[in-house]
């Protein structure tokens, strides 16, 4: 199936290169050079994923992505010059599915970008029946519920894919490598940085003291761990 690409940059010379590149790879590419001009391509073209740049006039990529967040979970790739951890930690927190800096070579954004199609079109993990980890937290795999003191949380795919792997290894040491290879994908297996930036989201819905965590504990050095002996194997 041709898939869409909707590139978001006010730069021409530099979405004529991404163009090219994802055309030889198959892809079918629509563009917008603004943020208000993406809005209308996402309804209009219904694209599989978009690249968003962040620096841009009126609308920057930030204010563009809770806008398409507020319609739709269609993956989103940052695209930005500054690169800096500030930035990157935005972008995740208002749902991008990755950050690419520029400048980058045209092989890591397609590689990226497969990579996180993989990720959001793969088929879900083998269903789990509901999960109760104490009274004050449950997980509903089946249905993609997830309960913390009496309150459904929600959980972005990513997150829920996270979780899903720590609590079907409770009690076992689940390396950074092989978390990031699980969830992401082998292209982030030595990403140690994002996947701490999603621990640390996790424990901030489901945590009593996000500070002080009981279930996603760390093992300096090497992974995490989920802790709930009833659920240990």
């Amino acid at each position: 199936m041709e898939r869409t690409i909707l590139i978001v940059d006010d730069e021409p010379r530099m979405v004529d290169l991404i163009r090219l590149t994802l055309e030889r790879e198959g892809f079918r590419v629509a563009e917008a050079s603004n943020g208000y001009e993406a809005l209308e391509k996402l309804r209009d073209e219904l694209p599989s994923l978009i690249l968003l740049d962040v620096m841009m006039p009126d609308m920057d990529g930030f204010e563009t992505l809770k806008e398409i967040r507020a319609a739709s979970n269609v993956p989103v790739i940052m695209l930005t010059a500054k690169g800096n951890e500030g930035d990157r930690v935005l972008g995740l927190e208002l749902g991008a599915d990755d950050y690419v800096a520029k400048p980058f070579s045209h092989r890591e954004l397609v590689s990226r970008i497969r990579a996180v199609l993989r990720r959001t079109e793969a088929p879900a993990p083998p269903k789990l029946e509901r999960v109760v980890i104490d009274e004050d937290f449950s997980v509903d795999f089946d249905r993609r519920e997830v309960v913390v003191r009496g309150e459904r949380v929600k959980l972005r795919p990513t997150e829920y894919k996270l979780l899903y792997h720590l609590v079907s290894n409770a009690g076992r040491l689940m390396t950074h490598e092989s978390l990031l290879t699980k969830v992401w994908g082998r292209e982030y297996r030595d990403d140690a940085q994002l996947l701490r930036l999603y621990i640390t989201y996790l424990r901030q819905k489901i945590e009593p003291n996000p500070s002080d965590p009981k279930y996603i504990l760390n093992e300096r050095g090497l992974g995490y761990r989920f802790a709930a002996p009833s659920l240990a194997k």
